[in-house]
């Protein structure tokens, strides 16, 4: 998907150098877009199966500050990001686990977790953050493709719902099957426009991606298309912008990135 024009919008002075699991965790502030940047590391043996993802937050002073590390588990059925704090440390029993992310066997479904057990497994129950769900593209791969995304909403104190589900029937996306949206958010991708003079679907970045992908996609409720949750796009052949802003938290917007590169009806 193209990049239109426009200009630049900018991050405020944030610092998560202190606190990185509750700065991940936390809503981004009111009226400010966040600003980040995705690397992708295809080096090693089995980096191009397995790359790592890395997510930076892109201060005023052009310096980049670290946020998340995720990547995929090997000999899993289904794709199952381990997501950390630590660039260097993603396994599953350390203190920098912060959270993962899980699709279904079509790889359709994806659903993100905190860094909380699984009900069956201890007392301390996994929250839910976010499901996205990819739609099948009636025009085939060239066409934009139809993604919706469920966030738990926001209470008086604008802090986030907390979802806990005690079986699978009972998460995010079984609740949005059901359209039992109580105390959640429905989001989806802005529908882009096509543009005759290059002939591709175009949506406008405010200058923040400059390549041509698929991938490239806006997040917005219906009720308010200009205002963006969530933008993504390709800046070079391993590097993306993310921004985000409320009600969205940083691990929520970097595990709905990491579906997008998984997604099976992401093909490029």
């Amino acid at each position: 998907m193209a990049a239109g024009r426009g200009d630049e919008f900018g991050n405020g002075p944030l610092d998560p150098t202190n606190q990185l699991e509750e700065f991940v965790l936390k809503p981004a502030p009111q009226n400010q877009v966040v600003k980040c940047r995705i690397t992708r590391d295809k080096k090693g043996v089995d980096r191009t199966m397995y790359p790592t993802y890395y997510l930076h937050l892109e201060r005023e002073d052009g310096r980049k500050a670290f946020l998340l590390a995720g990547r995929k588990r090997k000999k899993s059925t289904t794709s199952n990001y381990l997501i950390s704090i630590d660039p260097t440390d993603l396994a599953r029993d350390s203190e920098t686990f912060v959270g993962k992310l899980r699709s279904n066997r079509l790889g359709t479904q994806f659903t993100v977790f905190d860094n909380g057990e699984n009900p069956k497994k201890g007392q301390a129950t996994r929250q839910e953050l976010v499901a996205i769900v990819y739609d099948t593209n009636v025009l085939g791969f060239k066409g934009p493709r139809k993604m919706s995304c469920i966030i738990p909403g926001m209470d008086t104190n604008c802090e986030r719902v907390q979802v806990r589900p005690m079986n699978e029937n009972d998460g995010i996306v079984g609740r949005w099957k059901r359209k039992e949206m109580e105390h959640l958010i429905e989001l989806h991708n802005k529908t882009p426009v096509w543009n005759e003079e290059t002939q591709s679907y175009v949506l406008n970045f405010h200058g923040r991606v400059t390549q041509a992908s698929v991938k490239n996609f806006q997040i917005v409720h219906d009720n308010d298309v200009d205002y963006i949750v969530m933008q993504f796009g390709r800046v070079a052949d391993d590097v993306f912008t993310m921004d985000f802003r409320y009600p969205m938290c940083a691990l929520q917007a970097f595990g709905i990135a990491l579906s997008s590169f998984d997604s099976k009806l992401a093909c490029e």
